[in-house]
Formats: C-alpha cells, structure tokens, sequence
C-alpha cells in the first residue's frame, strides 16, 4: 500500500514558479514509477510528467516543468516555471510500477487528493 501526500500548489500570476511535492509512505518508493496529472475543470485528468530511471514530459510542458524525485525523502518533485492561465488545474502525483505506459492514468495503482495551481494573467 502506498499512501502520497501532495503539497505546494497555491495562486501564482503567469510567469512565474511554483515547486509542488508529493511525499509517499511505504518502503517500496524506489521501485515506484512517480507521475504527475492534472485535471482542469471540464476536462479530462491528463498526463503531465513521470519519473522513473528517467523524467517524460507532456509536450505542453516541456523546457518549462521539470520534475525529480529524492529516495532518501521518498519524495517526488515537480518545479513549475514560466506558468501560463492554461496550466490553472488540479495537480495529482500517482505512482506506479516501473516500466509500462506511465503517459497513462490506468498504468498508477495509487494516487493523491491533489493540490489547486490557479495562474492569473
């Protein structure tokens, strides 16, 4: 079982930054493919990045998200950096196993209660 936790969301104008975490309980964390969605109103929750060996980004936040993941802290990370009204959305973090389809929802067994990110123009 696997229990995640996101925090750091909030109000932010564009352009600017804002670092979501999402800590996860249980011992299995390195084994443990990370990702993180996002669901806007009226529309579907969709991919946004992943960590596993190595980072996936959706295309409509590439060179502008980065996301990493500390072992040690059992934590997943997601800096979010020159924020657009259009990134406005419920982020989740999910977890999966390693491998697989991690662009798709149905590849995380486990996910958080997620956290508001509103950008203003």
């Amino acid at each position: 079982q696997v229990q995640l936790v996101e925090s750091g969301g909030g109000l932010v104008q564009a352009g600017g930054s804002l670092t979501l975490s999402c800590e996860a309980s249980g011992r299995t964390f390195r084994w443990l493919t990370l990702g993180w969605f996002r669901q806007s109103l009226g529309k579907e929750r969709e991919f946004v990045a992943a960590i596993a060996w190595s980072a996936d980004y959706a295309d409509s936040v590439t060179g502008r998200f980065t996301i990493s993941r500390d072992n040690d802290k059992n934590t997943v990370y997601l800096q979010m950096n020159n924020l657009k009204p259009e990134d406005t959305a419920v982020y989740y973090c999910a977890a999966g196993p390693l491998g697989g389809q991690t662009q798709q929802k149905l590849h995380y067994g486990y996910w958080g209660q997620g956290t508001q990110v509103t950008v203003s123009s």
